[in-house]
């Protein structure tokens, strides 16, 4: 395996001219005309759907890591709920909490101990709840042995609080270089260079004693993360965004939500409280010890990053977890309830069905990434790339007590196809609502208000290494400038699964393959999946703030393993 943190220098968000044509020959060089026609004039013309049964989704993109213990009966565990932080406080006019990253032991699979890294030490950490327009302040402190940087995804933050993954927080513990994995790296890609006479892959070589202060920002014992909170009610998330190391980090349990509720929301009626459930949905495997089984090079996660050359596409778990429990079950009402559903995964994608006795039960979203749609709409499924969220309705009132309703996921077979099941055991008034208009002034993008457009194509070289536009991620390279407050219209391509991430900016779906986007689609996104030979046309607009964000692939083994963008917001 031979992919670089650091290769070269960065040259991404190619822009193309007023009718987003771009040259055969620019095409050419960066290896992204397989599989996509191009017109003579250069545009990308429509591409083959042969991988994606259904528009928005394909198979997976990765391995199965096959545990080596005995595993549950699905449907035998009690669905928990993740706890709700309690603030510490109000200092200088904003809520205070604090999160401690530290190691605990936890029941996951019945009769084992697995230890896990987790925030206050829980697997999935505790669930944040703050309200639009009053700024919180969360104070990370690190108890593990290795760096950490906790990024807000989704969230609409200073840089300095994005957790950009050379921002790190370092314990006291920690006895090696953070820059080790990139100097490796470095290393090998200079012998690769050498070999191949390429000089795109030469690197010093000799490693600087100290890391570079303008790539690296070092915190000792703790960092308060400041977060605004002026962004429309929300799903997001928190978790692991360490450079070179985030696949195991997050593997190992460094996870939890975060939501945004505001007045506009409430006053919707949309079911609350126990008709309220947050699901946070991952998969996992299992050694013989029944601890978190993961391929890493360096299982210290302290001198080589990546993963066995067999995992490089994304490892995937053969263990699917709910809120940390495997395939659990949950009592419900027969009322309406509101299902928030993230997709922790590293590498899975799922699309979500609900079924009774082999019937469809029907689906409605309300919401995406980024908040609530402008009105429900119906789904037969819920497609999730990893790090996506949907916020959906189900009506449970059109069943008897004792029905029984299984969520699965079509794109596995077996145990690893069934994710949970609900009971519904209680019967109750209903007093929620599903409103027909969501958001009354819903701001819907259109391609002329794009001012710029720009291609990126995410792909794996010849040497095996996951790119953005033919360069691995170099923290100290120059990043696609983009002005705030405007709107730019992004083609993003590739070759095999992208759910495509997106700091600080919030987008729309334009296109799929020159088609009209999926319903899945809908609403305001910061990630989404392309899928093989893809092209996804998006409507970009960053807001609030200026300073380097990110733009990177959201399967976190290809994260790691450079394929990832700087973004400048000026």
């Amino acid at each position: 395996m031979t992919p670089a943190s650091s290769v070269g220098s960065a040259r991404l968000g190619i822009q193309t001219g007023p009718s987003g044509s771009l040259s055969r020959r620019r095409l050419l060089g960066l290896g992204i005309t397989a599989g996509i026609g191009v017109t003579v004039a250069g545009g990308l013309a429509g591409c083959s759907t042969a991988f994606a049964p259904k528009q928005g989704v394909s198979g997976q993109t990765g391995k199965v890591l096959k545990s080596q213990i005995d595993l549950p009966q699905p449907f035998s565990i009690a669905l928990p709920l993740p706890a709700v932080l309690t603030p510490d406080g109000i200092q200088d006019g904003k809520t205070r909490y604090t999160l401690t990253q530290r190691e605990a032991d936890v029941e996951i699979v019945p009769g084992f101990a697995t230890t896990i890294w987790g925030y206050d030490g829980t697997f999935p950490g505790p669930t944040i709840e703050a309200r639009r327009g009053e700024p919180i302040v969360v104070r990370v402190s690190n108890e593990l042995a290795v760096p950490t940087s906790t990024h807000l995804h989704g969230g609409v933050v200073a840089p300095e609080s994005d957790g950009y993954p050379t921002d790190l927080l370092v314990p006291t513990r920690f006895k090696g270089r953070v820059d080790a994995a990139m100097l490796a790296m470095h290393k090998r890609a200079q012998v690769q260079g050498q070999q191949d006479g390429s000089s795109a892959h030469q690197h010093p070589t000799d490693a600087p004693a100290e890391p570079d202060p303008k790539i690296w920002t070092l915190h000792r014992v703790a960092k308060d993360y400041h977060y605004a909170c002026d962004q429309a009610a929300s799903t997001l998330w928190y978790h692991d965004h360490r450079m070179d190391f985030s696949a195991p980090q997050v593997w190992k349990g460094l996870v939890g939500s975060f939501l945004i509720r505001d007045a506009e929301e409430e006053a919707l009626n949309l079911p609350t409280a126990d008709q309220e459930l947050l699901l946070v949905i991952c998969d996992r495997s299992f050694d013989a010890d029944g601890q978190f089984a993961y391929p890493a090079l360096d299982p210290t996660l302290t001198e080589l990053s990546g993963v066995q050359d067999d995992y490089m596409d994304g490892v995937l778990g053969d263990v699917i977890l709910v809120n940390g429990v495997p395939w659990p079950v949950a009592k419900v009402s027969n009322t309406r309830h509101r299902l928030r559903l993230l997709n922790a995964s590293n590498a899975r994608q799922y699309d979500l069905t609900l079924s009774v006795n082999g019937e469809s039960v029907p689906i409605s979203q309300i919401g995406s990434d980024a908040g609530l749609l402008a009105r429900p709409q119906r789904l037969d499924s819920v497609p999730m790339s990893p790090a996506e969220r949907f916020d959906v309705v189900v009506d449970f009132g059109t069943f008897p007590v004792g029905t029984e309703v299984v969520l699965e996921n079509t794109l596995a077979t077996g145990d690893s196809g069934k994710v949970m099941k609900f009971i519904i055991d209680e019967a109750k008034d209903d007093r929620s609502e599903l409103p027909d208009v969501l958001v009354k002034d819903f701001e819907q993008l259109r391609r002329q208000d794009a001012q710029k457009t720009r291609l990126f194509d995410f792909r794996m070289t010849a040497e095996r290494m996951w790119v953005i536009n033919g360069e691995a991620f170099d923290p100290s390279a120059a990043g696609t400038r983009v002005e705030r407050d405007t709107v730019e219209l992004w083609r993003l391509t590739s070759d095999f699964n992208h759910p495509v991430h997106l700091h600080l900016g919030h987008f729309q779906v334009l296109t799929r393959d020159g088609r009209e986007p999926a319903p899945a689609d809908a609403g305001w996104k910061d990630t989404v999946n392309v899928t093989p030979y893809g092209v996804t046309e998006v409507l970009v607009k960053f807001t609030k703030f200026e300073g380097r964000y990110m733009l990177h692939c959201h399967n976190l083994e290809h994260e790691d393993m450079a394929m990832m963008a700087n973004v400048d917001v000026v």
